[in-house]
């Protein structure tokens, strides 16, 4: 039988996040080989002094480069159907990246250009927006958002805009995008004119009552338009907004004249920043799932950084790393406390998991061999089958090389099972991590937009 022990641990209030952070320690010795008996004894000693210790984790969700955070929490404390932002807790944002994300896109001047008397009214005024479809079709297929279009098409059924002329060309619009993969899942007309004052015109909210019963997660949704009151559209809805303009536009979170960068804005930025401090460490680690970082790995252990090393470079992800340990006592506490913000981290920055490969791998060096298999899950599983004849590596107890990948793989909420062999102890550590990173690179790569799940969840 597995102990299980849970605590709820409170964390201190601040601007952007107040919540709990429930710690589930699993621990099983029957999964273990006879091997491992002398080494399962010593974990389950050290799991019983890490269940004592309160530790205070919080999670940050980093802003993409170009977003304004500011109209961000103006936009969404408009809107009385969501929360503030200050409010939200943890599970409360979990379960927000769980629900339904939406694009919403203008049509006129948006994915297809607006003639000078603004009707599309028959088959020769059909011409599609520079990248609108090649990019579009991207954002379909790599991404999880439900494609809406909404469109005011003034006075349509009447004798200024039969709706005969209408029909035609929308159709073959429709049948084209279809043709690249881009299948709308809510098409929304407006026939009003202006003056009408219809609640149902953009930028009012009428046709959208369907969206705003807080079943959608409107705070990470965008409205794509070429004209202000798409912008403010996207207020009164509490989304992002997308200005299709040549000149950069102060009210709109992002203002760009092509549809490339509307793809780079709307794919999910796949960063987060773990900070973790206890009474033996202060941790801040950053993860790029998709990207390098700047910043440093300073973890006060060379060896435990030149492996860091190997997998921000292997994994092809970013790592910034900076840790205050007490080395004066030893380097336990500093790389036990690194795996498990490290998985945390690279655990916050996958997301929903939608779309990625989720599995992943050998890797030989020299004399040496290294097999990984990994699968992000969302279950703690460990297994180690590798020995080591050196007490040390450096500055590193060679004793911590299985408690730094058992800690990772409860941080990050995933089965991982290592077994190495060889002469050299270098390589034999220096293929470990290897492995493990290029397990991870295949394992974090989007490769679709669907669950790698039957079950729905990860």
């Amino acid at each position: 039988m597995s102990n299980i022990e849970v605590k709820t641990i409170p964390i201190r209030r601040s601007h952007q996040l107040s919540t709990k952070i429930l710690c589930i320690s699993v621990y099983s010795k029957k999964n273990l080989n006879a091997d491992d008996t002398d080494i399962a004894d010593q974990r389950e000693k050290k799991q019983i002094q890490i269940s004592a210790k309160i530790r205070k984790i919080s999670v940050i969700s980093v802003p993409t480069k170009n977003e304004n955070m500011n109209n961000e929490v103006k936009n969404i404390s408009e809107n009385p159907c969501l929360p503030s932002p200050s409010g939200r807790q943890v599970k409360n944002q979990r379960h927000l990246r769980s629900k339904q994300r939406l694009l919403i896109i203008d049509r006129d001047g948006t994915l297809i250009k607006e003639p000078a008397d603004y009707q599309i009214d028959s088959f020769e005024k059909l011409e599609f927006m520079p990248g609108a479809i090649g990019w579009l079709s991207k954002i379909a297929r790599e991404t999880d958002y439900q494609l809406i279009m909404a469109t005011n098409q003034d006075g349509l059924g009447t004798n200024s805009f039969p709706e005969e002329t209408f029909w035609g060309p929308h159709n073959l619009m429709l049948q084209t995008l279809k043709g690249e993969g881009i299948v709308f899942d809510d098409i929304l007309i407006d026939r009003s004119f202006e003056e009408q004052n219809s609640p149902n015109r953009k930028p009012r909210t009428g046709m959208f009552s369907k969206y705003l019963n807080g079943d959608y997660n409107l705070a990470e949704s965008f409205v794509i338009g070429d004209r202000l009151t798409d912008v403010q559209l996207a207020k009164n809805l509490g989304t992002k907004s997308i200005l299709i303009t040549s000149k950069p536009n102060p009210e709109a979170d992002f203002s760009t004249a092509n549809w490339e960068d509307i793809y780079k804005i709307t794919k999910p930025q796949r960063v987060a920043i773990v900070n973790r401090k206890t009474n033996e460490t202060d941790i801040t680690i950053t993860v790029d799932l998709d990207g390098k970082l700047d910043g440093k790995l300073d973890t006060g252990v060379g060896f435990l950084d030149h492996m860091l090393e190997q997998i921000d470079r292997h994994a092809g992800i970013g790592i910034s790393a900076k840790c205050i340990g007490d080395l004066h006592v030893d380097e336990h506490h500093t790389v036990e406390d690194i795996a498990l913000a490290l998985g945390e981290a690279i655990k916050q920055a996958l997301g929903s998991k939608a779309g990625i490969g989720r599995y992943g791998f050998a890797l030989p060096m020299d004399d040496c061999q290294a097999k990984v298999l990994l699968d992000l899950g969302g279950r703690p599983f460990f297994k180690w089958k590798a020995k080591f004849r050196r007490e040390k590596i450096g500055d590193m107890a060679t004793e911590l090389l299985p408690h730094f990948f058992q800690s990772l793989s409860y941080g990050l909420a995933a089965n991982l099972h290592i077994k190495a062999k060889g002469l050299n102890e270098h390589h034999k550590a220096e293929a470990i991590f290897k492995a493990f990173a290029r397990a991870l690179r295949q394992a974090v790569r989007i490769e679709g937009s669907e669950l790698p799940s039957t079950k729905g969840l990860l």
